[in-house]
């Protein structure tokens, strides 16, 4: 699949006379069809399953699974916690993170700056919420939002 950069479909838009050919003819860059595949591609990358995922990142399991499946598109802290469980690097969360229309990590926002802290030192779930708690911010993967 050839997905292009934002910069390609960015210059694409500005030449487009028709919005549907562009989404027609773009269709395997855009975020929804594409964000799926990512998160089952990254299970397959890491050869971990949907249960491993569920138990790591402290999320509900028919939530889980019905983001895998395209049924719910998850929040920026449910992709957080996923991450976790899936055991992402920070240059995987980041790809995540934008593939699902989110903001990336940024250092100088103090909640992601912790989680950056954590994910760079592989801590878990249980980890990084501590010391999220430690800091007066909600813990990841406590409640589907």
């Amino acid at each position: 699949m050839n997905i292009k950069t934002t910069e390609e479909l960015n210059n694409e838009i500005k030449a487009a006379t028709d919005i549907e050919d562009y989404l027609i003819t773009n269709q395997n860059s855009l975020l929804t069809p594409y964000f799926m595949e990512h998160l089952n591609d990254l299970l397959q990358q890491k050869n971990i399953t949907k249960a491993d995922v569920v138990r790591d990142s402290l999320l509900d399991r028919v939530y889980v699974y019905q983001i895998f499946s395209g049924k719910r598109m998850p929040s920026r802290n449910v992709l957080i916690a996923m991450a976790f469980g899936m055991h992402l690097s920070v240059a995987e969360i980041q790809k995540m993170l934008k593939f699902s229309g989110n903001r990336e990590l940024y250092a100088r926002d103090k909640r992601d700056a912790l989680i950056l802290f954590a994910l760079h030192r592989q801590k878990n779930i249980h980890e990084v919420n501590e010391l999220l708690f430690d800091h007066n911010f909600t813990p990841l993967g406590s409640s589907i939002e």
